[in-house]
């Protein structure tokens, strides 16, 4: 654990994940009175089986497998075994789950929702707009300070997993919002030594749950019907990009995937939208 955070520099989340797959993984070792030093291949497959037929979906059994390459490749790297017991285990089959997006005109009524005649509404959209402009996932959002920004240039450093760091266009919309919402809202909160760029009215930073709460808020105040997240934003930032013909590997670096593999399953999404345009203006359509 003190590996993955300080060496890896993961999120307390992440961690916590990896901590509660491997807690489990060794009471089942206990339970059978298995060494880690005898783990091999045969043993982590009847693991996962057990995961299976716990009733674990095969994405949450992938995870449990990411965790234990990691834990195995660690102690490897540490020459504490040997051999890597994960190198020939198959990670389970898992269905492509499409990206849930919102509609532009979906997205315009969110972000046109608060109230910007008060401090809370010039946060909110600030928020809002920056999430939207830039495809940040939620701990990217809060995270951010005050000199992360800069609005003159147009571009915010972004800290993603593993706390690399990225640069990301955000565009005219967001940079007034955030200069509304620092030159008009934030001054109000904030002490001058706090460092965070969106905070409470109590003046800390905001926090994860406290965003997402504000996404549903303004979701229901919109009449936007349909399931909602922070993280949807970001993927209706990204199919939206390339439904108006960005680059998939320009998208990539925005996002902050190191995989492409990643990022294509929005080629999905829009893949929909020209089989629709195709069949809509083609003669033979």
């Amino acid at each position: 654990m003190d590996h993955l955070k300080v060496e890896r520099g993961l999120s307390p989340a992440t961690i916590s994940a990896y901590s509660e797959d491997l807690t489990r993984f060794l009471a089942h070792l206990e339970k059978e009175g298995t060494q880690l030093e005898a783990v091999h291949t045969g043993t982590l497959a009847g693991y996962l089986v057990g995961l299976s037929r716990s009733g674990l979906s095969a994405r949450s059994q992938a995870r449990h497998l990411s965790s234990l390459r990691g834990l195995f490749k660690y102690l490897v790297s540490e020459r504490h075994l040997r051999r890597d017991a994960t190198e020939l285990v198959d990670s389970p089959k898992l269905g492509a789950r499409l990206p849930s997006v919102l509609s532009r005109q979906e997205v315009l009524v969110l972000l046109r929702t608060p109230d910007t005649a008060t401090a809370r509404g010039l946060r909110d959209a600030a928020m809002l707009q920056t999430m939207y402009a830039a495809g940040l996932r939620v701990s990217e959002l809060v995270g951010l300070s005050l000199g992360d920004v800069n609005l003159e240039a147009g571009f915010l450093a972004a800290f993603g997993k593993g706390r690399k760091r990225r640069l990301v266009p955000i565009g005219d919309v967001a940079r007034f919002a955030i200069a509304k919402w620092l030159a008009e809202g934030r001054g109000r909160w904030a002490a001058a030594s706090e460092p965070a760029l969106f905070v409470t009215h109590h003046g800390g930073p905001f926090t994860r749950q406290g965003f997402w709460k504000l996404v549903k808020r303004y979701a229901a105040a919109g009449g936007i019907t349909k399931p909602i997240s922070p993280h949807k934003l970001r993927h209706s930032f990204a199919t939206h990009l390339l439904l108006g013909g960005a680059d998939l590997r320009a998208v990539q670096t925005m996002l902050g995937h190191a995989d492409i593999s990643t990022t294509q399953i929005y080629t999905h999404v829009t893949g929909d939208h020209m089989q629709e345009q195709h069949e809509r203006y083609h003669p033979r359509g």
